[in-house]
């Protein structure tokens, strides 16, 4: 029977801090998702939500151009269905549009965490995942931890690119939305396109490792219910595509 560490002398092992799981989460994932399977969902989510709105405000200069260029695109088709729309109305919409934005920043993260934790929860229910409810949001909150770098990332391309070039929310992205004209492509299929990207494979890749581990579950089911969350990312986006 082996020693223990006691009993060999060595001093037992010290617990990962939880700055090291923000680490970890990039090369040992199954590690982390392990080692906090019952430790809550609220820190790793407030940390990727305040990381995530604060790079998104600092990069609201350089990433103006994109914000102009959807902001006329949705004023456009607004137009359309109401002609008698004046220019004060427009300016009127994007200045309310622009504080939303920078509120929503701060909003829109901690809730898509819920929903893409709820969708993820209740996916693994279709192939036995003993997870719970808490401990899917913990997966998906650890998740998204790549979405700060994929900020970060989106500053940087924004400072070096022409600003020209920024015609769209995907035109910075590490996918095929990247290539596409939004002014030309149908919403739905950019919608659908836009999800095929490095961070939205990356975050899907993680569920499915997380799913695996505190639903205690084979890998290759958990990438079924992985990929029926993707799925449910890319119907959620083409809904308000064929409202459009």
């Amino acid at each position: 029977m082996p020693a223990s560490p006691s009993e060999s002398g060595q001093p037992p092992a010290k617990p990962a801090s939880r700055w090291e799981d923000f680490i970890d989460i990039f090369y040992a994932p199954s590690e982390v998702f392990a080692r906090r399977a019952n430790s809550g969902f609220g820190i790793p989510m407030l940390v990727v939500t305040l990381l995530v709105g604060i790079i998104f405000i600092a990069n609201s200069g350089v990433m103006q151009p994109i914000m102009d260029a959807e902001f006329n695109r949705g004023m456009a088709a607004a137009a359309k269905g109401n002609p008698s729309m004046t220019p004060e109305q427009m300016a009127s919409g994007r200045a309310i549009g622009e504080k939303i934005a920078k509120v929503g920043a701060f909003i829109i993260m901690p809730l898509t965490i819920f929903f893409v934790g709820l969708f993820l929860w209740v996916a693994g229910k279709f192939v036995d995942a003993k997870q719970t409810l808490a401990q899917a949001l913990m997966v998906t909150s650890y998740a998204y931890v790549p979405k700060i770098v994929e900020a970060v990332l989106g500053g940087v391309q924004a400072m070096l690119v022409d600003p020209a070039s920024m015609t769209g929310r995907y035109s910075l992205s590490l996918g095929v939305g990247r290539f596409f004209d939004p002014d030309v492509a149908s919403p739905v299929l950019l919608a659908f396109v836009g999800r095929i990207d490095v961070f939205t494979i990356w975050v899907t890749v993680l569920l499915a490792i997380g799913l695996s581990v505190t639903g205690k579950i084979p890998r290759r089911s958990a990438a079924i219910a992985a990929v029926i969350v993707w799925c449910a990312g890319a119907v959620a986006g083409v809904l308000p595509a064929l409202r459009s």
